[in-house]
């Protein structure tokens, strides 16, 4: 029997994401003068003068990471082998609108009738605060999942099953942050004999591994 064409509905989803911060500056103004009973023409000279501003109180950004690193080397060689079996471990860099801001890094292969498919981005945001807090957002428009304790500095991981056309395709979506940048991964799978998607935990441990395995790369690579 010969192997099955892939399905249409199998495709990555991938969304750019620009994140913008922008900074507020305080100035300060000097005291009014105070006036006395018999002013003096010096101190009503004084009583007109304003203060110079004086120095911004606003504290720089922090920024560990300025662009989003190579992708395709974020994930050993043996991980992309144990999750995408016969799939080119060069992986294929997928192209992006700002490739300072966001890279992502793609793995796909069918196996007989078992189909894998990984991917794994890289996006740099302009500040840790404005991370966590696309980090936060993007983790409450998901539902159904849980924290990743251990993977960068938050993460969670959810997993879901999608039937069309009576193939089962179960997708695992794992989202981590490092400071000031987010790492992606989305793992799926599906068997065209069978008909059925492999099991929840086997999904959510390799979306796990891939994830941790780009965090520690990414923080390798840091400056």
């Amino acid at each position: 029997m010969s192997p099955l064409p892939l399905p249409l509905a199998l495709t990555a989803r991938l969304s750019p994401v620009v994140v913008l911060a922008v900074a507020g500056w305080a100035l300060s103004s000097g005291p009014a003068a105070t006036a006395n009973s018999g002013p003096t023409p010096a101190s009503q000279a004084s009583s007109g003068a304003s203060a110079a501003p004086g120095p911004s109180s606003a504290a720089p950004a922090v920024k560990t990471y300025d662009a989003a690193p190579a992708p395709c080397t974020g994930v050993p060689v043996a991980t992309v082998k144990s999750l995408v079996p016969g799939a080119k471990t060069a992986g294929k860099e997928i192209p992006s609108t700002d490739s300072a801001l966001r890279r992502t890094c793609s793995w796909n292969a069918l196996k007989g009738y078992d189909y894998r498919w990984l991917d794994v981005s890289y996006e740099v945001a302009a500040s840790d605060d404005a991370a966590k807090k696309e980090y936060q957002q993007r983790v409450a428009e998901k539902s159904g999942g849980g924290p990743v304790p251990g993977l960068g500095d938050g993460g969670y991981s959810v997993v879901n099953l999608n039937t069309e056309d009576k193939q089962q395709t179960r997708e695992g979506v794992v989202l981590a942050r490092a400071a000031n940048a987010l790492v992606v991964v989305t793992y799926s799978g599906s068997d065209f004999e069978s008909k059925k998607a492999p099991e929840t935990a086997e999904i959510n441990k390799g979306a796990i591994k891939a994830a941790k395995d780009a965090v520690a790369s990414l923080r390798g690579g840091a400056k």
